[in-house]
């Protein structure tokens, strides 16, 4: 278990030393795979609890799936139904969708009912 911040800095200069030997990630027999592995497990334990992963806001996720979609603001306010300008209010967090707009963004853009509705 790391402590502190300070012993996980140290940590991650070890893992990075280790990382620089291409056997220490390929080959399990060798001899700093063992410690790669262990020392790895301890960094995502305290990343995981010290530096925790938000959920994306809505208007994260919107960009993500125009981006993956090409869709233009213009266009994504068509497949929605909603105007041009409403959809730039979700960008910029100006306003929240409707229930029925949350709907249709979460089933036609594939995106999560929990962040749709900011739960």
């Amino acid at each position: 278990m790391i402590k502190s911040e300070k012993e996980y800095k140290a940590i991650l200069e070890r893992i990075e030393e280790l990382l620089s030997n291409t056997e220490n990630i390929e080959n399990s027999e060798a001899k700093g795979y063992v410690e790669l592995n262990i020392l790895s497990d301890l960094v995502a334990d305290y990343e995981e609890k010290h530096y925790p992963i938000q959920p994306p806001t809505l208007a994260e996720s919107i960009k993500l799936r125009m981006q993956e979609r090409d869709l233009s603001q213009k266009a994504l306010a068509e497949f929605l139904g909603v105007s041009s300008s409403r959809i730039s209010e979700y960008l910029n967090g100006k306003s929240e969708p409707t229930l029925k707009i949350a709907r249709e963004i979460s089933r036609k853009l594939d995106i999560d009912a929990s962040i749709v509705l900011g739960v």
